[in-house]
């Protein structure tokens, strides 16, 4: 009987540590959302990429208290074939512990990371914003990772400040006059920091030759094949989306700027099945959540026009309370898209939640409203 008893709980342990107690069928945002370890999902500024019939979520992984706003431990990836259920895929970018000398030492700053696959190189492929450690905000540079699999390892390559001694193609005339050497190399990256215009300060001009300054950002693969970066630059005051080179590891030198002195951060993108590109951001107000701004286009290198605040109900003028991050496309389903967003909590970065709610394409505008809960039935076939 003894032996019997044991061997019921051996097969008791082994049935929980396969099949997590916690199993979902609908979205819950704003709601603590466990892996399959029963702990709370840890992908924060995260993005999605689907690959061989599974969906991949890539994310900062935080730490307890405010040192978690540095990266500690690197970039946690996870796996899921639903959208609900997310399996621990463990870390696929760990920042370096041993060589404080790396860009990516341990307590840089390591944000927004994000994943796409390359199918001419069959390379996966990371883009993140990074700022040196120790160094706060000044550094504004792009790191890239590159994975022969989705979990990784990631191999770190460097990190740039794109499009070095590359005009966009939407330069005026007036970026290429001298800079004036009262312009200085570094402001704070908020409202209000810049004494003028940043078309009048130059600070495209300031920094053409070092390359652009890079923070928030996303990626975008195209029909045809073709990457795009889209970053906070300038301050942060303008807008940046630069196409990559064909292997995906650098920028080919074509990019445009968009909406300078409007400062848009958190930056997402979608694209429609009928050709359309529509573009999600956050104004920018540090770790409190704002009113978001959305825009259309039928290139994506513009015209862009501004469409308003996507957000429809109570809690729209703060994004229900958050910060945009992704725009995931849903497999199987026409013109389905999911807008990703976090609920910062910098006391306890570990403990941020995630908002994730059914983006509506109405009149030639995307609108987003609150849902306590939600399932993808609500997307059509």
């Amino acid at each position: 009987m003894k032996q019997l008893t044991i061997f019921a709980l051996g097969l008791t342990l082994l049935f929980s540590c396969n099949n997590p107690k916690t199993r979902y069928n609908t979205f819950n945002p704003g709601k603590e959302w466990k892996d399959n370890n029963d702990v709370h999902i840890n992908a924060h500024g995260g993005g999605i990429m689907f690959y061989n019939q599974k969906y991949y979520w890539y994310g900062e992984h935080k730490v307890e208290g405010k040192i978690g706003n540095t990266a500690q431990v690197g970039v946690h990836v996870y796996s899921s074939k639903d959208l609900y259920n997310w399996k621990d895929e463990g870390i696929a970018l760990p920042v370096d512990s041993i060589d404080s000398n790396s860009d990516i030492s341990k307590g840089c700053i390591l944000e927004r990371p994000k994943v796409i696959y390359n199918e001419k190189t069959k390379k996966f492929v990371m883009w993140f914003h990074l700022e040196l450690k120790e160094q706060g905000y000044k550094a504004a540079r792009s790191g890239v990772a590159v994975a022969d699999n989705p979990t990784g390892p990631f191999i770190f390559i460097e990190s740039v400040r794109p499009n070095k001694s590359s005009w966009p193609i939407n330069v005026q005339e007036y970026h290429k006059l001298p800079v004036s050497d009262t312009i200085k190399g570094n402001y704070c990256g908020e409202k209000g920091c810049l004494p003028a215009h940043v078309d009048s300060l130059n600070i495209l001009g300031r920094d053409f030759k070092n390359g652009q300054m890079a923070r928030d950002m996303n990626l975008f693969v195209d029909d045809d094949g073709k990457a795009y970066h889209l970053y906070s630059s300038e301050e942060n005051s303008t807008l940046h989306i630069a196409e990559l080179s064909d292997d995906y590891l650098s920028h080919s030198g074509r990019y445009a700027r968009f909406y300078s002195n409007r400062y848009m951060e958190a930056p997402t993108i979608l694209k429609t099945s009928k050709g359309k590109y529509y573009f999600m951001a956050s104004d920018c107000t540090g770790w409190s959540p704002n009113t978001a701004r959305s825009a259309s286009a039928d290139d994506i290198f513009g015209p862009w026009v501004e469409i308003g605040n996507p957000c429809i109900g109570p809690d729209s003028s703060t994004t229900f309370n958050s910060q945009s991050t992704y725009i995931l496309t849903v497999q199987g389903k026409k013109d389905a898209f999911i807008f990703m967003a976090d609920r910062w909590t910098p006391e306890n970065p570990i403990d941020g939640r995630y908002i994730w709610l059914p983006i509506h394409l109405v009149n030639d505008k995307i609108e987003l409203k609150w849902k306590d809960k939600w399932d993808l039935s609500v997307f059509k076939e």
